[in-house]
């Protein structure tokens, strides 16, 4: 049986990773109408387009079965510091933000940004906490931390 710091963690992880797919669902369900219509703006196309692309980008460099969707780092896995990792430490998490930002654009300008924002903030603080788990599990974690940003390379 897990310790509870471990139950407790775990819980809060999955609480983080059910908000995010909430969210995600709730942004792709408002979006259909406009999906359905045909009615795709060009800065929403633009931006699901550089979702894919970073999506894509990071997969390249970070395989399937490295990366957990929950915050805990898998107990085999390695530190992936190449790639879009060189500049961000989360690619993609910043490619689900920028696929959400697509379909907020479709949908009623305040409750997209909203449920975008609130998206942010769950990935923010999954972010956090990740972040602390993986300087527990990798001894370069803090130090590659020093040469990269969290969701936007050179800002933030």
């Amino acid at each position: 049986m897990p310790a509870p710091f471990d139950r407790d963690r775990h819980l809060t992880g999955s609480l983080l990773v059910a908000l995010q797919f909430g969210l995600l669902l709730l942004l792709a369900v408002l979006a259909i109408p406009r999906v359905w219509q045909g009615d795709l703006p060009l800065m929403s196309l633009a931006l699901a387009a550089l979702a894919l692309l970073l999506g894509v980008c990071t997969l390249t460099y970070n395989r399937l079965g490295n990366f957990n969707i929950h915050p805990a780092p898998k107990a085999a896995g390695h530190l992936v510091t190449t790639g879009p990792y060189r500049l961000i430490r989360h690619p993609m998490y910043s490619a689900v933000l920028l696929g959400a930002g697509a379909m907020a654009w479709l949908v009623q300008p305040l409750t997209g940004a909203l449920a975008w924002c609130a998206l942010w903030l769950v990935l923010l603080i999954k972010a956090q906490m990740e972040e602390r788990w993986l300087n527990e599990h990798h001894a370069r974690y803090a130090a590659y931390c020093l040469q990269s940003k969290r969701f936007v390379p050179w800002l933030f």
